[in-house]
């Protein structure tokens, strides 16, 4: 029986330690994956659904397929050279070319930072509503989440951030999927949809196709994704031979990615879509979505967008210490004093939505003005630096891969300008 009861416990262990180190190999991806799927990122798709229904899928198919290969040029260059992203732009192109992606970025993470933490604040206080008269200000979930964002931070190892990130974005994943089983539209609609098509409608409908196309390209092909890349792969100690390894990981990341943006249009397409209602932010999906779908529908939605405010805020505080860090070339430790006191100025910034009653979507807008510019910007430096002979040693880009720079390069162009000028008509 004790012979039985033994060979039980060591058989879980097993089990146990092979799902840890598989689950290793994907936690840079899982990473990847919770910094990029954020609140902004959820109202562009949903946007899209409810007003395009699923004509603008093809977009998303578009926009992970550019990020897989940003993602994978990136961390090549990192297997390659040993360098981070920053570093090499210090060293190989000039030292202001580092400090501008360090101020843009930094900009745009404040910005972040403080819509982001206002979204959650005004979903939580929406879905509050349901269970408490009048609802729970938003002060107090803004509170709550900033300490529990601070709480993950304040252990300071990469591998506690993502462990706890992948518990986050797990949820996240769930809630989503969940929600497109129960609205997802029609399956034809949904395969249409694969085939790019600017949506037709009377008005001004075609220019506001063209910057919710932007929206959700700028969400998802996102410049810090592919600098705190070079960060995580040079943490997780890959080299050249570990390049499938690394590829496996990207894969992993577009792919989530992918299946929870198309979850998430198609959850806004098969509801608020149908019924001709429109979207202007994230919190309108909960209360929108109750009469439509059902209460427990809403539920999901918002606890999906909850945990998709909370994955996005992780990545967003440490970025500006991790660029400084590879930036100056030292040690990442973050349970350094002054890392601890610029994180926690950079989380109090999640409190001035709710205290200052500001608009949380205005604030987006500025973050997002901020990676318009930086996308072009990012393209060009790892194309220079990949076609380096001296740097890239005999892995120089051939013909193929430089052609595809180059149509990343021209369709950032052409999203940048199209986002700058329609945020300028919104401001």
């Amino acid at each position: 029986m004790n012979d039985s009861i033994s060979t039980n416990s060591t058989t879980q262990a097993s089990f146990a330690q092979k799902f840890a180190k598989g689950l290793a190999l994907f936690l840079p991806g899982i990473f990847l994956l919770g910094f990029n799927i954020g609140t902004g990122s959820v109202t562009a798709m949903a946007k899209a659904g409810a007003d395009y229904g699923m004509s603008l899928l093809w977009t998303i198919v578009a926009s992970c397929l550019c990020t897989f290969f940003m993602i994978n040029q990136y961390g090549r260059y990192t297997l390659i050279t040993g360098e981070t992203a920053l570093e090499a732009f210090r060293k190989h192109i000039h030292p202001s070319v580092g400090i501008f992606f360090i101020a843009a970025l930094a900009a745009g993470v404040c910005g972040s930072v403080m819509g982001v933490m206002g979204i959650v604040a005004e979903i939580c206080y929406e879905w509050s509503k349901s269970f408490v008269v009048g609802g729970i200000a938003p002060i107090y979930f803004a509170s709550f989440f900033v300490t529990l964002v601070y709480f993950i931070f304040w252990n300071g190892r990469t591998q506690f951030f993502e462990r706890s990130l992948a518990v986050i974005v797990a949820i996240m994943a769930a809630c989503f999927i969940i929600n497109f089983f129960l609205m997802m539209p029609p399956p034809i609609e949904i395969i249409s949809g694969l085939f790019p098509s600017i949506p037709q409608v009377p008005g001004d409908s075609g220019s506001s196709a063209y910057l919710v196309i932007a929206s959700m390209v700028g969400t998802t092909v996102f410049s810090g994704l592919f600098i705190i890349r070079t960060t995580l792969v040079k943490e997780a100690g890959w080299t050249l031979v570990d390049y499938k390894k690394q590829r496996n990981d990207a894969a992993f990341s577009v792919v989530l990615m992918f299946i929870i943006s198309a979850a998430i249009m198609a959850a806004a397409a098969g509801t608020l879509h149908v019924e001709g209602v429109g979207l202007s932010k994230a919190s309108q999906m909960v209360s929108l979505l109750e009469p439509l779908a059902g209460p427990m529908a809403a539920s999901i939605f918002a606890f999906g967008l909850i945990a998709a405010g909370v994955s996005s805020q992780i990545p967003n505080v440490l970025m500006l210490p991790w660029l400084i860090c590879d930036y100056t070339g030292a040690e990442r430790n973050m349970t350094l004093a002054r890392y601890r006191l610029l994180v926690l100025l950079i989380s109090l910034l999640g409190l001035v939505v709710p205290i200052f009653q500001a608009r949380p979507v205005a604030v987006m807008i500025v973050s997002q003005a901020f990676n318009a510019v930086i996308l072009p910007v990012t393209v060009a430096c790892i194309f220079y630096l990949s076609n380096r002979k001296d740097l890239m040693q005999g892995y120089k880009n051939g013909l193929v891969a430089n052609s595809i720079f180059a149509v990343i390069f021209l369709f950032s162009i052409f999203t940048s300008v199209v986002g700058i000028r329609g945020l300028w008509q919104m401001l």
